[in-house]
């Protein structure tokens, strides 16, 4: 933790607004204050930045994946609660997202800092186009010095491109920035193994393994009803992280100095896995299918057993709508997901597709028929 050099920080809503729903500001310059710290290295807050340009004046570099905009937003607006239609969390977003970005833009300023934001749909990260924008943005903010802010886009993300919550987002951004570490902060100051309030409820230090959380009941953290998270999206973003070899500390806002310093506070997750391909990942867990195609069995072994890419010929059906270059599930014929993917074809092109052999359809239908309808390369195995 001590030596982890790029951090990808996540805090909830609960960590940074009041009861009401707007914006603390004290509760965000004492985020602000620790996390400036960790980056000057002695804590003096000088802005310096190492001799190639990068980081803190310590080589560290910090990610700051943030929630608060539906938050920030309600009090402006009147609101006295998170609504539950898109529309107004949406408009709620538009009002807070400026809000919370000014607010972290004034305080790091203090330390002579910039800060640069960085809104995310699903979208964005599942398309391969996308996903090296958001790759080249993140990298070059870093290399310049600057902190990025990451957040969901809100205002504009339906519920068909949404990350769901900013926990996934999370796990997500430290393997497309290859982190170190990503640090978890919630309202509590770690896991436990009940319900934190419950007299006799002990906290899980370290995580090694899905079997260290066996028999484990996993309830909610957050108590303040302006987030959309929990402990469960919690442990899954671990999860994620680290069969993705980043490790992961979980712990409250008020103990995050500790957890950036290497000291030992909350649970720590242990790494489970090794990096795969970055855009690979998103599309395992930040992609929502359009539509869906189902294999029959020599296709399903091809595809899970050796890898290689969904031909025309073994496709039985396909469901949905959707075009090309839109994610879609693999399914076997039992409805069974085994795979997702990036298609190359509309859905209305692939009925006149199925059964049939990719040098046919270049001959009846022209060269650009002679490919696969989902590459390999665009290609994730279910587990």
């Amino acid at each position: 933790m001590a030596a982890a050099r790029r951090i990808v920080v996540k805090v909830g809503s609960s960590s940074l607004t009041t009861a009401a729903g707007g914006l603390d500001a004290d509760r965000v310059d004492a985020l602000v204050d620790v996390l400036a710290k960790v980056l000057d290295g002695d804590g003096k807050g000088d802005g310096g930045r190492d001799g190639d340009g990068k980081g803190g004046a310590n080589g560290k570099e910090i990610v700051l994946v943030s929630s608060g905009a539906i938050a920030a937003g309600l009090a402006p607006l009147g609101l006295d609660r998170r609504p539950r239609d898109l529309a107004r969390q949406q408009a709620a977003a538009s009002v807070g997202q400026g809000l919370l970005v000014a607010r972290y833009t004034a305080s790091f300023a203090r330390y002579g800092r910039r800060v640069g934001q960085v809104l995310l749909t699903t979208d964005d990260t599942s398309r391969r186009a996308h996903y090296r924008n958001a790759t080249r943005t993140l990298d070059q903010l870093l290399a310049m010095g600057a902190l990025p802010i990451v957040n969901e886009n809100d205002t504009v993300a339906t519920d068909e491109i949404r990350f769901g919550d900013n926990d996934r987002l999370a796990a997500l951004v430290a393997h497309l920035v290859r982190a170190d570490l990503l640090v978890l902060l919630s309202d509590v100051d770690g896991l436990y193994d009940g319900d934190p309030r419950t007299p006799g409820a002990s906290r899980i230090d370290e995580v090694r393994g899905p079997e260290d959380l066996d028999g484990v009941s996993i309830g909610s953290a957050g108590r303040s009803g302006v987030g959309t998270g929990g402990m469960v999206t919690k442990v899954e973003a671990a999860r994620i992280a680290t069969a993705a070899g980043v490790p992961v500390v979980l712990t409250s806002a008020s103990r995050a100095g500790d957890a950036l310093l290497g000291r030992h506070t909350g649970t720590f997750f242990h790494r489970t896995g090794r990096r795969s391909a970055n855009r690979l990942l998103w599309l395992a867990h930040a992609s929502a299918p359009r539509g869906a195609l189902t294999l029959d069995d020599g296709a399903v072994r091809a595809v899970v057993e050796r890898r290689t890419s969904l031909l025309p010929a073994g496709i039985a059906a396909v469901e949905g709508e959707f075009t090309a270059g839109d994610p879609v599930e693999l399914r076997d014929t039992r409805g069974r997901p085994v795979a997702r993917g990036l298609v190359n074809f509309d859905a209305k092109e692939i009925p006149q597709l199925i059964g049939r052999s990719t040098r046919d359809l270049a001959r009846e239908l022209g060269p650009a028929y002679e490919r696969e309808v989902v590459h390999r390369d665009d290609l994730v195995v279910l587990d």
